[in-house]
């Protein structure tokens, strides 16, 4: 599926990663990370634009994560919903009161939880105006951090679609610790100091 995926972008450019991701960031098995990895590589080799192919990944990141906002907030008013799901729903919403809002910023660097932060803030009636910037602020900087690392490495990139997926992964792994250990510091040792 990625050497698909690499043709499309290789051969449609911008439009092709601006629907991937876009779908991906919906919930399609699309692997986002590895794509962008390759696009930043791609710029660096000249077979892709730099300010043309910055634009589409931000912009299908944004398009993806509204619409799955967008979802959630049409489930979220669904009768099925509010009469089976009440309880998780009113919970839901406290839990983006106190930090779910970072959780949209930082969702995208865990894999399957940037999938669902968009959805659950919809469907819990988090309002849009504060959704915006967490939510496109994080689409903006993951796609930055990407798309970078795909033209840092450039063509030393592995020639494996398996460790480029891994070493992606593991950048995300890295970056939800340091937020986690970030927000661990945050709440039990600034209070001391």
């Amino acid at each position: 599926m990625e050497q698909q995926l690499l043709a499309w972008v290789s051969h449609y450019g911008a439009v092709a990663l601006f629907a991937l991701l876009a779908f991906g960031i919906v919930g399609l098995p699309v692997p986002n990370e590895t794509l962008l990895t390759l696009a930043g590589a791609l710029i660096r080799k000249g077979e892709l634009h730099l300010a043309s192919t910055l634009l589409a990944a931000c912009a299908g990141n944004i398009v993806g994560v509204t619409a799955s906002y967008g979802l959630g907030r049409f489930a979220g008013m669904t009768s099925w919903v509010h009469n089976h799901l009440a309880t998780s729903m009113i919970n839901l919403e406290h839990w983006f009161e106190k930090i779910g809002k970072w959780t949209l910023a930082f969702g995208y660097f865990i894999p399957g939880v940037r999938h669902l932060t968009a959805l659950a803030a919809g469907s819990s009636g988090f309002p849009f105006r504060t959704f915006v910037p967490f939510a496109y602020g994080g689409a903006v900087v993951w796609t930055l951090l990407f798309l970078g690392l795909g033209y840092y490495l450039g063509a030393r990139l592995p020639s494996s679609f398996d460790d480029i997926h891994n070493k992606a992964l593991l950048v995300c792994l890295i970056g939800a610790l340091a937020v986690a250990g970030y927000e661990v510091y945050r709440r039990h040792f600034a209070s001391f100091g």
